[in-house]
């Protein structure tokens, strides 16, 4: 009992370790994509991605993927169409906003997430997922509103990601406990395909010439931030809860802005920083589990986050 306990925890402390390694390359993503999203409409940007991604997943994850049944691939279906959701808001978002600041906006689903899991599972957050939610809500008001009441489009379309992607890391948990994490993985992507595929052909022009460089950013893409990301999130998730997942991937938002700067020669204005400092904050808040004074160790345990 106690060597299956010792082999559970060091699968949990991999699937964390791994996530901070999805959280780096996720960063990156946003700076690549900016700078592709220059050379190439939104819609076969995600096709040649997922296309890439899939090319990959199924070449290196074959044996474990195996025979798919109708069940695979409704619960992939629906995963997968989440997915697209997901990305489409990202991607277009990307266009009216910087990557540093979408970075720090879509990492507001640590705070959506709990909310997420109290709808879906009837168990109320802790308080101090409501207290970082009010320092998100501020947060949100200094990146982006840029004093008036009314969010810029990109912004819009980046909380609107972050609440999909948010969508997507539940829908994970949920499905990877009765599913293949292979299959899962490779299935979503496939489905996520589609989608970009025809929605592309439908609304946008196909490109002919791409420059090297292009080709570089969407390689970068498909392989690292999608076929190796998504993979490690699928299975890392078997291991360790949504909340606790959406904690440390949400660090993506640093590397973004610090990537933006550093590589696109984004401007970081001061409202932006202190904003960028409480969704920090915000992600510390609700992380630490920070015991009051004079509660018993037996009271303690009775109060469960959404773990």
């Amino acid at each position: 009992m106690i060597r299956m306990r010792l082999n559970y925890s060091k699968k949990q402390y991999l699937a964390d370790i791994s996530l901070v390694v999805f959280a780096i390359l996720q960063g990156a993503a946003f700076v690549v994509g900016k700078d592709a999203l220059d050379s190439i409409t939104p819609m076969f940007l995600l096709a040649y991605r997922f296309g890439i991604a899939a090319l990959f997943l199924y070449g290196f994850l074959f044996k474990w993927i195996g025979k798919l049944t109708k069940e695979d691939v409704v619960k992939g279906v629906i995963v997968g169409t989440v997915l697209f959701s997901a990305f489409t808001a990202q991607t277009y978002g990307l266009l009216f906003t910087t990557a540093s600041k979408q970075g720090f906006l879509l990492a507001t689903y640590v705070v959506m997430v709990p909310f997420l899991y109290w709808f879906v599972h009837k168990k109320r957050p802790q308080l101090k997922v409501f207290v970082g939610s009010v320092i998100t809500i501020i947060a949100i008001y200094l990146i982006s509103l840029q004093g008036s009441l009314s969010l810029e489009l990109g912004d819009a379309l980046s909380l609107l990601g972050a609440f999909l992607f948010g969508v997507h890391i539940l829908s994970i948990e949920y499905f990877t406990k009765h599913m293949n994490v292979f299959k899962l993985a490779f299935v979503q992507i496939i489905v996520a395909l589609v989608w970009s595929l025809l929605t592309a052909f439908i609304t946008e022009p196909i490109p002919v010439i791409m420059s090297g460089r292009v080709w570089y950013s969407l390689l970068f893409l498909g392989i690292f931030s999608t076929f190796v990301c998504f993979t490690i999130q699928t299975v890392a998730q078997k291991y360790t809860s949504s909340t606790h997942a959406s904690i440390i991937m949400s660090m993506e938002s640093v590397f973004a802005a610090i990537l933006g700067v550093m590589l696109l020669g984004e401007i970081m204005t001061r409202n932006i920083i202190i904003g960028c400092c409480l969704i920090f904050i915000a992600v510390l808040v609700i992380e630490l589990d920070i015991k009051p004074f004079g509660i018993r160790k037996s009271e303690d345990a009775s109060i469960k986050d959404v773990d």
